[in-house]
């Protein structure tokens, strides 16, 4: 059983400032887990929407939920919405008996209507596979090929997890989005998604997939809403200083896991993705994920101007402003475009996390680090502590 510390403790730190908490994900990503670890799946106290006894026992749902105690879990939400407005009411007791813990895909219908329905009740966890921190530096290059998805990285074979993944995407498409009410067919959201892989890093813009595609801009737009609402893709955002420069101002996207963007990218095996064309956008969104994952700013975007400057992260923490760079090579080194990012965007600090084994600094803001050091500390003491007026560097 691979340990999930860090969510677990998230999960509960939640439980205790807030009514209601939701885990938000694509299925399969470990949300149930979770939860058993929590509630046994026999108590009165888990309901499993997709089984037919809790749906029974759901029948008079303000009955059947109003006796609990403690910490409630109800899996599955999505297939009934309606259970948001009891929830609301039960949620406004005092003093309060129960908290509730809800389960589901991250569909746009499911978020709209617990943000609308629950407001200042609800506090939502996105969850997705396993991390590197979860997993350890020994995993990075299975976890970097496979993805993060429990049984795709479990499989005993990359070929079954290839084909895990396959299967996934397939029945994603087929079934768990027809299941949220969103009426797109499955072959041309699979080639939309693998339009997106194949951008997978590099600034977005509607007009070249919609060109080739054969549809409109605004189905393009649509259609990358819903896969970042289903958290199979992440669009990062520019970020827009008040410069004498032409700052880019289009997002970047990235596929979310690893493992569906090499089976959207047909790489089946290291040797493979070690020679494929989109290897190096492939390690920033993996390196990406890793410290997002871990880090969990408050904010994050990126940042690039016309003249060529750009950084890979800029992340606001605790009122901090933090860089990271990403690079694929043998020894970084201080480059124009981070002397650019350190001095318009005043930086805190910045990191450079690369593939190789030894940390070094490349000035006293600027440090190297190997990206397996992220399976290993929390990348909050790797920045180090901010710098007093006064102090010396």
């Amino acid at each position: 059983m691979i340990g999930r510390s860090r969510l677990q403790a998230r999960i509960a730190r939640a439980l205790k400032r807030s009514r209601i908490v939701a885990l938000v994900g694509p299925r399969q990503s470990g949300k149930t887990t979770l939860a058993r670890r929590i509630v046994a799946p026999g108590s009165v106290n888990y309901f499993d929407l997709e089984h037919p006894a809790s749906l029974a026992r759901l029948t008079d749902p303000m009955t059947a939920l109003e006796p609990l105690r403690g910490v409630v879990i109800i899996d599955e939400i999505q297939h009934r919405p309606e259970l948001f407005q009891v929830l609301r009411v039960l949620a406004d007791r005092k003093p309060l008996p129960a908290r509730f813990l809800i389960l589901g895909s991250a569909s746009p219908g499911l978020l709209r209507q617990s943000t609308e329905s629950l407001a200042g009740r609800i506090e939502i966890i996105p969850v997705g596979g396993f991390s590197l921190d979860e997993l350890g530096a020994s995993s990075l290059q299975r976890h970097w090929l496979c993805g993060g998805f429990p049984l795709s990285f479990l499989a005993r074979t990359n070929a079954d997890s290839f084909a895990w993944r396959q299967e996934f995407i397939r029945t994603f498409l087929e079934r768990d989005v027809p299941q949220l009410g969103i009426s797109i067919p499955a072959p041309a959201l699979l080639r939309f998604w693998t339009m997106v892989a194949h951008c997978h890093g590099n600034v977005w813009n509607s007009a070249d997939p919609a060109r080739s595609l054969g549809i409109g801009e605004s189905t393009v737009r649509r259609y990358l809403d819903l896969l970042t609402s289903l958290l199979v893709v992440r669009r990062l955002q520019p970020w827009h200083e008040n410069l004498n420069k032409r700052q880019v101002k289009a997002p970047k996207v990235y596929v979310r896991d690893s493992g569906l963007l090499h089976v959207l990218l047909g790489v089946r095996t290291g040797k493979e993705l070690l020679t494929h064309p989109r290897m190096g956008a492939s390690w920033e969104g993996y390196a990406v994920e890793a410290v997002l994952n871990q880090l969990e700013p408050d904010q994050a975007y990126f940042w690039a101007t016309h003249q060529g400057a750009e950084l890979d992260l800029l992340l606001f923490v605790n009122g901090r402003r933090l860089g990271v760079e990403i690079k694929r090579m043998d020894a970084p080194t201080l480059t124009p475009s981070m002397r650019s990012a350190l001095a318009d965007l005043q930086l805190e600090k910045l990191i450079v996390l690369y593939p190789g084994s030894q940390a070094y600094d490349l000035g006293p803001q600027v440090r190297v680090l190997p990206i397996e050091v992220l399976a290993n500390a929390r990348l909050h003491t790797l920045f180090g502590r901010r710098r007093t007026p006064g102090a010396s560097s």
